[in-house]
């Protein structure tokens, strides 16, 4: 039994403190993230070295767009989730027990060292497909040892996580996609099962501590007013500033949720208002975006087919303005 982090015992139960669902568990039953299971008075984390699905992907696809861009990682996810999202993509295994295997934190470490060596372009692994979080310490052994080899680690969450817990992860985390699934509270009670301050307090620890880009995926009728839009992009810049990306996503029916596709023209729109306040909104679900200067509007990356990366010395080749992101460390690999 792989002992859990982040609980104590309440008489015969067990208060999970992972996450602020913070889940009282009897003995032989499992919190809501079932990744958590009391056994025998002690918090056992089940989905240690669970393996639900594994594969090599573009590191635009986490999405992450100004983070060592034309890489790509090692993707990694185990099962459960700490939110019960109605529209959830992956919920065949963040919602269901799905087939998993085994794979210790030295052999997935092992693993993507030998892909790296033969693919110079694989620079790390990404914790992802569903939430790394409830995975908390597969993530953070896996991580520790994936340092030790030169290997980058990306996270793509939710954020609803206690602060305690995320900043034991944070000094091993290189990139952060961070799911906002809307910018009130109401979208998250009716449609995840949580709220919105959470996931927007992890999104401020993480802002200065390791590369962060942002996700909203725009669900029509449920998320997708343009006021609404424009409320999350001034939030953002606000409290995180104007030049972290953030990624509208188009939303196609999943799982529980049948809502209509979001139309074309709502999500270029929605990215009109929302660059308003940011200077990189980008659209997803709709093909690849080209990334342009921030300030002069200069096309500094290239997504049209292999990317490539026009920022010499880290800096636009029009304005001489310093790249905000890490576009320019991969430019010598993209450019070979």
């Amino acid at each position: 039994m792989k002992e859990a982090l982040f609980w104590r015992r309440e008489g015969e139960r067990i208060r999970c403190q992972l996450c602020p669902h913070a889940c009282l568990i009897s003995q032989g039953q499992r919190g809501r993230c079932q990744g958590r299971e009391n056994r025998d008075g002690r918090l056992a984390a089940v989905n240690f070295g669970r393996i639900s699905s594994y594969a090599v992907d573009p590191i635009e696809k986490k999405p992450l767009y100004h983070f060592l861009p034309g890489c790509t990682v090692l993707s990694v996810g185990t099962v459960g989730c700490n939110f019960s999202c109605s529209f959830c993509q992956n919920w065949r295994i963040s919602q269901l027990e799905a087939d998993t295997w085994y794979l210790s934190p030295e052999e997935l470490v092992r693993a993507a060292v030998g892909l790296a060596a033969e693919e110079p372009r694989l620079v790390g692994i990404a914790y992802t497909y569903s939430e790394p979080l409830v995975w908390f310490e597969y993530v953070k052994e896996t991580a520790l040892l994936a340092r030790k080899q030169g290997l980058v680690n990306i996270l793509v969450t939710n954020g609803f996580v206690n602060p305690e817990p995320l900043r034991e992860l944070l000094p091993l985390l290189d990139a952060v996609n961070l799911d906002l699934k809307a910018a009130g509270d109401s979208f998250y009670r009716r449609y995840c099962g949580g709220n919105a301050r959470i996931p927007r307090q992890t999104a401020k620890l993480l802002s200065g501590s390791c590369h962060l880009e942002l996700t909203c995926l725009l669900i029509p009728g449920a998320n997708d007013k343009l006021e609404e839009v424009l409320r999350l992009a001034d939030w953002i810049s606000r409290e995180l500033g104007s030049d972290v990306p953030l990624h509208l996503s188009r939303y196609f029916p999943s799982f529980k949720l049948k809502n209509p596709p979001t139309p074309e023209t709502t999500m270029r729109q929605a990215q009109a208002i929302a660059k308003r306040k940011l200077h990189y909104v980008y659209l997803g679900n709709m093909g690849p975006e080209d990334t342009y200067c921030g300030h002069c509007g200069k096309l500094v990356i290239s997504r049209q087919g292999r990317v490539k990366v026009n920022l010499p010395a880290g800096r636009c080749p029009a304005c001489r303005q310093k790249a905000a992101h890490r576009e320019h460390e991969i430019a010598a690999v993209v450019a070979d």
